[in-house]
């Protein structure tokens, strides 16, 4: 049985992951500590409202919703039921199959979304955009995409980073 050597990552490889896990981590922290003190809530809520927004009549299947979000199924019934306490979202049966519950963002939660996303799109504009040049943009969006379509799963029908 042939064992094969590791394939360490070289010295530029290996300053390119340690500054990208840093930035990944600050950029982070950056925009949940925005929106907390904006907006009273997580980066992870607020990406729920936002999946919730772009979706048909503001519903989404609460697998789905997981899926999109990549949180566990738990990890998002813990979420949505802050959000329903919030009054930003309800949950639904689903019309088609009663196991199938729906999460609906509802109008006060289009409201908080409305007021929210003003500072949290300054938030990323200043702590990513304005630090690049217009090459670089497009140069990181290429590179996202890459890495993204090489880890989603293949069965994956829609790609949210190709809008």
């Amino acid at each position: 049985m042939a064992t094969t050597e590791p394939r360490w990552l070289d010295a530029d490889q290996q300053r390119t992951w340690r500054a990208y896990m840093a930035a990944v981590q600050l950029l982070s922290d950056h925009l949940d500590r925005q929106l907390q003190r904006d907006a009273g809530m997580p980066h992870t809520y607020y990406s729920l409202l936002v999946w919730l927004f772009e979706t048909p009549r503001r519903r989404m299947r609460m697998t789905d919703l997981a899926e999109r979000s990549k949180i566990t199924r738990s990890r998002l019934s813990r979420a949505i039921s802050r959000l329903e306490k919030d009054g930003w979202v309800r949950r639904e049966d689903s019309r088609s199959d009663r196991r199938v519950q729906m999460a609906v963002l509802t109008d006060e939660g289009m409201a908080v979304l409305n007021a929210a996303a003003p500072g949290h799109a300054e938030a990323v504009r200043s702590a990513l955009f304005d630090r690049l040049t217009e090459e670089q943009v497009c140069q990181l969006g290429e590179i996202m995409r890459v890495v993204a379509e090489g880890l989603a799963p293949h069965d994956s029908a829609e790609l949210p980073w190709r809008r």
